[in-house]
């Protein structure tokens, strides 16, 4: 059994007298124990809003959210239910995850509250251990620290409810390039260290490339190919995958610009017929008129015509 199951969700944001929309269209997803599973896609794409979802922050409109086995609830005043308190969150914005006006130790522990059977508790300079900063700043306060350094406090927070999963909704993107790559390498020796899951969601398919071992790649509101990282890299099977693969700058020293992606991510209240990326796609074909399903080659899959053509 995973430790995270996404059956076929949507989720939607009602608009007053318009019709709601659709931010994400029916996704599956699995991450299983000590397992990194990347969610990437250009902005607008519905990636925070799954990762939202997953956590029990956004009710889904249909379908369902499975952690451990046990559907995820949604969380009411900010309390979580006690069986959901080993699935965690990393917000992106370390500035405004962290209150000002309290230290950092009293807000580490807020992360073990309800906290119960197996989960092991530490103490708040453990955890700042584990994440690379001294014991001795759990008494400061969050503006005396760097951007870095209060993402390294929200992941020792998150990981003194011993999680089993932990959800990273773009995590580094407001951080400089150092310590972007700073804490991804944090993350991932975390979670192969504890054996935890973690579903890290980044535009950054070269940051991605680094640390995940499977990634599902996402485009208005659908998943249109999954796959472990290496193969999917090497071999992209969707058009709209093998566009981001393309738009990433190469230091080759051949000062080659990156090939950018056409157009814009289109209107979600308003998708496409058919095939949500044909409008930008260099491949169409008339088949796109129909949406295709998530087509499964060997450990991989892909939405894409092209791929049901190629095996015919």
């Amino acid at each position: 059994m995973s430790l995270l199951e996404v059956d076929s969700v949507h989720v939607e944001y009602e608009r007053r007298g318009l019709p709601p929309v659709p931010a994400v269209a029916g996704v599956d997803l699995e991450v299983g124990r000590g397992q990194i599973v990347a969610l990437v896609g250009e902005s607008g794409c519905g990636k925070s809003t799954l990762a939202r979802a997953v956590v029990g922050l956004l009710a889904p409109r249909r379908g369902e959210v499975r952690f451990e086995g046990r559907p995820v609830l949604p969380v009411s005043r900010g309390a979580r239910p006690p069986e959901q308190v080993r699935l965690q969150m990393i917000f992106q914005d370390p500035y405004s995850s962290l209150n000002p006006r309290r230290r950092v130790e009293s807000q580490i522990l807020d992360g073990q509250r309800g906290l119960r059977g197996s989960g092991r508790r530490m103490e708040a300079g453990e955890l700042l251990e584990r994440v690379g900063l001294s014991p001795v700043v759990a008494k400061r306060y969050p503006h005396e620290f760097s951007g870095g350094q209060r993402q390294r406090i929200a992941i020792a927070r998150a990981l003194a409810a011993d999680p089993a999963l932990i959800v990273a909704d773009e995590p580094v993107t407001s951080l400089d390039a150092s310590s972007q790559a700073q804490v991804t390498n944090l993350l991932g020796a975390l979670c192969r260290e504890m054996e935890m899951g973690m579903l890290f969601i980044s535009h950054d398919l070269a940051l991605v490339r680094h640390v995940a071992d499977v990634v599902a790649v996402m485009y208005l509101g659908r998943i249109v190919e999954l796959g472990p990282t290496d193969d999917l890299w090497e071999a992209p099977m969707h058009p709209y995958t093998r566009a981001l693969i393309a738009a990433v700058p190469v230091a080759d020293g051949k000062r080659r610009l990156p090939e950018a992606l056409p157009g814009e991510v289109p209107d979600p209240a308003r998708p496409p017929v058919g095939c949500r990326f044909r409008p930008r796609c260099p491949h169409a074909f008339d088949r796109c008129v129909d949406e295709p399903p998530l087509l499964g080659v060997g450990a991989r899959a892909a939405a894409c015509w092209l791929v049901d053509e190629e095996r015919r």
